[in-house]
């Protein structure tokens, strides 16, 4: 997957070099959120934001900043335990979408009696397996073929910061998503995230003051739209204060 660098409004026509070069000839073009084919061969945007292209894939689509998250499957998001029903925990993903089913089993090495037990506003790592779409969320934190937790669960201590959508995409992208400031930061200080496709960044930097520096360092590179050069000199900024 490469986000590019081709800034679209809405209207805007999609030149044919900026879309993607399939490894698979026969497999045709799919148009992801964003983007409308005009007969006979123009691809136009519907919305601002960047364009993306996945070779693999033979789509296109443009990330942009949507102001409500939907859950998809496959999606890692960071849920807030409300209450425990009687084999599952209710939690809330964002304030407005229904209450997500984690089933208490739905942990690594869980038994009816080795369940975690989480009380209200716990957070929890998950990702989800059913978006919901005719009945409420399910969310898991195993991975289903392998039955291990490949690093979700309760996530204890640390804060949580609100990032924009688009922002939790560029970080669970990695590289590809251009954001180099949490590798600048971890070559001189330690600290772990969780990254939620729902918008939100949990941190824990080992003392309020680390967890702080970290979080907010992410949210300005968020809200200034800070590219390498100004996500570097942040780096050396936060470091600085530290």
């Amino acid at each position: 997957m490469a986000t590019s660098s081709t800034v679209l409004l809405p209207g805007d026509s999609i030149s044919p070099s900026a879309l993607p070069k399939p490894q698979n000839r026969k497999k045709h073009l799919t148009l992801g959120p964003g983007l409308r084919h005009m007969p006979p061969n123009t691809i136009a945007s519907t919305i601002a934001g960047l364009l993306v292209t996945d070779s693999k894939k033979n789509a296109a689509w443009v990330e942009y900043n949507s102001g409500r998250y939907l859950p998809a499957a496959g999606d890692l998001v960071i849920a807030t335990v409300n209450t425990s029903g009687g084999e599952n925990f209710n939690c809330l993903i964002t304030p407005n979408t229904p209450y997500a089913s984690l089933p208490h089993l739905a942990f690594e090495g869980a038994t009816r009696k080795t369940r975690p037990q989480l009380s209200s506003n716990s957070l929890v790592y998950c990702r989800v397996i059913n978006p919901g779409k005719d009945s409420f969320p399910e969310l898991t934190c195993v991975d289903p073929s392998t039955g291990k937790s490949e690093g979700l669960g309760p996530l204890k201590g640390g804060m949580v910061f609100k990032i924009s959508l688009g922002m939790a995409r560029r970080l669970l992208a990695g590289k590809k998503g251009g954001v180099t400031l949490l590798e600048g930061l971890s070559e001189k200080l330690g600290f772990e995230v969780a990254i939620g496709r729902n918008g939100v960044l949990w941190v824990d930097g080992g003392s309020v003051k680390a967890t702080l520096a970290v979080g907010r360092a992410v949210q300005e590179v968020d809200e200034q739209a800070l590219g390498e050069k100004g996500q570097k000199k942040l780096v050396e900024k936060v470091l600085r204060g530290l």
